[in-house]
């Protein structure tokens, strides 16, 4: 059976009148009157009987009107939630970021978006850049947002907002150790985008990043700056994590100009995105230009 044949039989059932169950969802006394009868035919049922110059439903009829009216109703709800889905009323946003853009970036960028889209339900998770874009392949979130290069064909990376990033160390360590070799260097582990911009930058102001004296490996930018707080390592990190602990005195930056670099937002290829992926793939553009 179609929809369309349901909807036919309710409004005459309803009506208990072929002309005004036609008329009332605008089709022919004719059209209407085919419909049941294919209906009737294909499932080997009579619906209505003709008494005398009116038609009644029949037992089985009366049956089927309650299972055709819920039927109808749960087809309408899924319609609904299309259009909801359509216009961002409902839906759910699986989003995926590295550490820095999860704690430094992102957050007021999510209050904006789920301000403007109560009904959205926000799955959020804090990886580093090979984990978020790994999760963006396999399809366990649909954006990604990065601070590190990824070379994945199958994904799109997109610019969105410049970073830097900075030598730091503490004030006494900085004065103390000239060059870059000189210093001991707490390093985030394996993996993360802002070891891969570092070691990246370091090439490009000509130092072998293996004769550089690695104090130890840390997984996240918190733990990397309690080491150096608390010692006379150094480390490199976004200026965004850095920030109130130079303006407060605690660290100072090094002199090397270390090159700048994007947070890039991560999409694969050849999925189409939901309305709410796209909605806040727009917002983070419009806010990173």
């Amino acid at each position: 059976m179609t929809i369309e044949q349901l909807a036919i039989f309710i409004a005459v059932a309803e009506r208990q009148h072929l002309t005004q169950g036609a008329a009332a969802i605008g089709l022919t006394p004719s059209a209407a009157s085919a419909a049941i009868k294919a209906l009737e035919a294909f499932h080997s049922v009579r619906l209505f009987d003709r008494v005398g110059r009116r038609i009644e439903l029949t037992r089985d009829g009366m049956a089927f009107l309650e299972e055709a009216r819920q039927t109808l109703a749960r087809v309408r709800q899924a319609e609904q939630a299309l259009n909801d889905f359509g216009g961002l009323k409902r839906g759910t946003l699986d989003v995926m970021a590295s550490q820095t853009v999860a704690n430094y970036w992102l957050p007021l960028r999510l209050l904006a978006f789920t301000s403007a889209h109560p009904g959205i339900a926000i799955n959020f998770a804090a990886a580093n850049t090979n984990e978020v874009a790994g999760a963006v392949i396999s399809g366990a979130a649909e954006l990604g947002i990065v601070e590190g290069h990824v070379d994945a064909p199958v994904l799109a990376a997109r610019p969105i907002v410049r970073d830097r990033l900075v030598a730091v160390a503490k004030p006494d360590v900085a004065l103390a150790e000239p060059r870059f070799s000189d210093f001991r260097w707490i390093m985030r582990e394996p993996g993360s985008g802002t070891r891969a911009e570092f070691v990246a930058g370091l090439f490009t102001l000509g130092i072998d990043p293996a004769t550089l004296t690695v104090a130890l490996a840390l997984p996240t930018n918190e733990a990397v700056l309690n080491a150096v707080l608390n010692s006379d390592c150094a480390a490199a990190l976004s200026e965004m994590v850095v920030a109130p602990f130079v303006a407060a005195g605690r660290l100072a930056i090094l002199n090397f100009e270390l090159p700048q670099r994007n947070f890039s937002l991560l999409y694969h290829r050849e999925r189409r995105p939901s309305a709410a992926a796209k909605a806040f793939r727009d917002l983070c553009l419009v806010e990173g230009s």
